[in-house]
């Protein structure tokens, strides 16, 4: 019950009474739950949300009239759970697992400043599936007694263990027999030792003979068929290679002979059109730099000087990626290898390691680290263009310590192996020391290469174990107490209260789940002055991933020649082309084999090892020809298409210098005090104090979070105890490279011009210096 009392003034005639609600009369005749009878005041029997508003009392004469102040009512409402869920199936289908349910502050959901729902809205537990259990066979039991046929028998039984939750049943018999009487058994009521040998005698010589003669038959073929062979082999000519070299799964050429003036033929006498078609195979694309010599050595192509190539259509090289190794430690004969294998589903060990040996020549690096010292004000920590930083905030570390803390990102080998579909999306991070203790989340950056417009992935944080083991912390459309994951297009921002390595791995849900892949070409001069090198990288569109390849390229003399590019690579199994096009036809001229290259889908989707490139060699007519220019396609099957657009001179006197990165914030690290934060100690306190408390308008924290684009999971920041000042530090995350405070500034503007507490700020009320800095940033 409400009840608001009403004094009106005396006078003569004595006034009248009236109640205004939002400055509306109040009929009470209309609607039964007020009442407006008793003594001049309004009583409101039960409390709705409808009778939210401001009141005020008007009593009125035939001389004047009077009003009261206004009294506001809120009517608010606590939030309440939803019921559970039904627990989920268990996430392993052998082993121990877990389930999970969940439930929603949605009966009622908090309303007018109300309170959000206590406890947690997800639940999980322990889960165990049976795994099946193969059978297996017992030991063999003894031997029967001989039967009248002469024949004894043994078995065994399927029961060591028996097969159970859907396992196999053994393989192989269950029972055995074999002659038990050695040679004694009776035929034809006589002794088998006295039998007459005479028909198996018979039967032996029938078999020996039909075996000399299938073998004096084979050895005549034998013989007939390389007779054959060597006489049609002497007909080409000695020009022509090994036909056993020339196997593959490539589109074929027709290789025409020149017999003409070659005192090389063994038969000159031939006539000059006859056409050997054979077709080549070989990998093309390298992941090591040094193994561009497999296709410009000019030894591979000197069996073949006297024969004109005429290409019957575009053709493809297709990439034997399983194969490389045992091609690069072959001596160049001048063939290629046989078998071109197109399973890419895996690459095993000892096809990798001769590709690594390869780069010894290069500075290797198994990661990247910066260190700094931070205190009770906090700081922020930055790895140079990588994406990745980390803030602390002010207090997080109490007064009377200090830490040094470090940061580092994995260049080596992944130490989170992928499972089923699951790809790496992003670099492992690893913040320590592993022991501090913060009293306030901290805010942790990891850049991603998933496109999280459309909902194809199911992306989870990661976190790695002392044990070395991986273990998920959360999906990043999970409600959680525990962390808070805030997924930017290109970063994921991450609230944590404990140190350690992280990664994001991304499931996908659809065949039209994308990666974004960055895709440049770097080009230098060959140690053949005629010759020039382009190399195209695809890698997965992380700061990190394309710092890597920056790095070698800069050790090897490479120079990118245009301004890298974004990729969509559809997780729909196609294969990814990559093409160099609109070579100038007289100044330059590609080497056979290399116009269009192959790279597998496995090989692109999966590709968080070592950066994928594709090499081509291009050959100039003469010295004099110093400027390239072409175009390099790179698109997938059924896919995403992008052209890069080469032009540029060789000479590097005359090259324009394109910029690797388009921000760089390797001048500061490490920064710590109020310098590190963008918005003023004294401005963010008096933000906390105004949102922290629930207001009669709604504008409290909920709305400060939502305005920032924070929409979910919010019974995190209801946990926290200045709620307002961790989602100020997810903004100060979000937008560290901007340079100003107009995201925050337009939230603030938006949540009401007219709030008090917040318009009244002045200049005796503040900082001189966070004064100014405010007024100059829009805030």
């Amino acid at each position: 019950m409400i009840v608001l009392h009403c004094r009106p003034p005396e006078g003569v005639p004595a006034a009248e009474v009236e109640w205004l609600k939002n400055e509306e009369p109040i009929d009470s005749e209309q609607d039964e739950n007020i009442d407006t009878r008793a003594d001049h005041n309004l009583i409101i029997r039960q409390a709705r949300l409808s009778d939210s508003g401001n009141y005020t009392c008007m009593a009125a004469n035939i001389v004047a009239k009077r009003r009261s102040l206004s009294a506001t009512v809120v009517v608010y409402v606590n939030g309440g759970w939803s019921s559970w869920t039904e627990w989920s199936a268990c996430n392993v289908r052998c082993g121990r697992g877990w389930q999970k349910r969940s439930r929603t502050c949605t009966n009622p959901a908090p309303l007018n400043g109300g309170a959000f729902c206590e406890g947690m809205s997800v639940q999980k537990i322990t889960c165990t599936s049976l795994c099946p259990v193969d059978g297996s066979w017992e030991v063999w039991s003894e031997w029967s007694v001989c039967s009248p046929e002469c024949e004894h028998l043994r078995i065994r039984e399927c029961t060591a263990p028996p097969p159970r939750n859907g396992g196999k049943f053994c393989e192989g018999l269950s029972q055995e027999s074999e002659n038990c009487t050695d040679g004694l058994c009776i035929l034809d009521k006589k002794p088998l030792h006295e039998i007459k040998p005479q028909s198996i005698e018979n039967a032996s010589d029938i078999a020996l003979y039909s075996g000399l003669g299938a073998a004096v038959v084979a050895v005549a073929v034998l013989v007939i068929g390389v007779t054959i062979y060597r006489r049609s082999q002497s007909d080409y000519g000695v020009d022509v290679i090994d036909s056993s070299a020339l196997t593959g799964g490539f589109q074929t050429f027709n290789f025409k002979t020149v017999r003409q003036g070659n005192s090389l033929l063994l038969n000159s006498a031939m006539q000059p059109d006859l056409t050997v078609s054979r077709t080549y195979s070989g990998p093309i694309c390298l992941q090591d730099p040094l193994d561009k010599e497999l296709m410009t050595e000019s030894s591979l192509f000197n069996p073949l000087s006297d024969i004109k190539v005429k290409v019957q259509s575009s053709f493809m090289v297709s990439l034997g990626v399983s194969e490389r190794a045992e091609y690069h430690g072959k001596n160049h004969s001048g063939t290629f290898p046989h078998g071109n294998n197109r399973g890419f589903s895996t690459m095993h060990p000892r096809n990798k390691t001769p590709f690594i040996q390869n780069l010894s020549s290069l500075p290797t690096r198994t990661e990247l680290r910066t260190t700094g010292v931070f205190g009770h004000l906090g700081g922020r920590l930055v790895m140079p263009n990588t994406g990745v930083s980390l803030l602390i905030p002010h207090g997080a570390i109490s007064e009377e310590n200090s830490w040094e803390i470090y940061m580092s990102i994995n260049q080596g080998e992944p130490s989170l192996q992928s499972d089923g579909s699951e790809v790496l999306l992003s670099p492992e991070v690893t913040c320590g020391p592993p022991d501090m203790i913060v009293t306030t989340p901290f805010a942790l950056t990891i850049p991603h290469c998933a496109d999280v417009s459309s909902e194809h992935w199911n992306i989870h944080l990661k976190k790695r174990t002392q044990q070395g083991k991986w273990e998920e912390v959360m999906s990043v459309e999970d409600e959680s107490t525990s962390c808070y994951c805030l997924l930017d297009p290109f970063a994921c921002h991450v609230l944590l209260d404990s140190f350690g390595t992280y990664a994001l791995t991304g499931e996908p849900i659809t065949d039209c789940a994308v990666k974004q892949l960055k895709v440049a070409v770097f080009g230098c001069m060959s140690c053949n002055s005629l010759d020039y090198n382009l190399r195209v990288y695809c890698v997965d569109n992380t700061p990190c991933a394309f710092q890597e390849v920056v790095s070698d390229e800069r050790h090897q003399g490479g120079q990118l020649l245009e301004e890298p590019k974004l990729l969509h690579f559809k997780g729909n199994t196609f294969s990814l082309q990559i093409s160099v096009l609109d070579i100038p036809p007289f100044l330059w001229r590609i080497k056979p084999f290399t116009a269009c290259q192959e790279v597998p889908f496995s090989r692109v989707w999966s590709s968080n090892r070592q950066p994928l490139h594709c090499a081509f060699s291009l050959e100039r007519y003469t010295p004099t020809t110093t400027q390239l220019s072409c175009k390099i396609c790179i698109r997938q099957l059924k896919g995403h298409e992008q052209i890069l657009q080469v032009q540029t001179s060789i000479l590097e006197s005359e090259r324009e210098t394109i910029t690797f990165f388009a921000q760089e914030d390797s001048a500061f690290p490490a920064q710590t005090g109020p310098k590190a934060f963008k918005i003023p100690y004294s401005i963010r306190q008096r933000i906390c104090a105004t949102f922290d408390t629930p207001n009669a308008k709604g504008k409290d924290w909920q709305m400060l979070a939502q305005k920032n684009s924070i929409n979910r999971n919010l019974s995190y920041f209801a946990t926290q105890s200045s709620p307002s000042a961790v989602i100020l530090n997810l903004w100060e995350a979000r937008h560290q490279h901007d340079g100003d405070l107009d995201s925050l500034a337009c939230a603030l503007e938006e949540i009401g011009r007219t709030h008090t507490k917040l318009s009244n700020i002045t200049e005796s009320q503040l900082d001189e210096a966070d004064f100014n800095y405010s007024r100059q940033n829009g805030l």
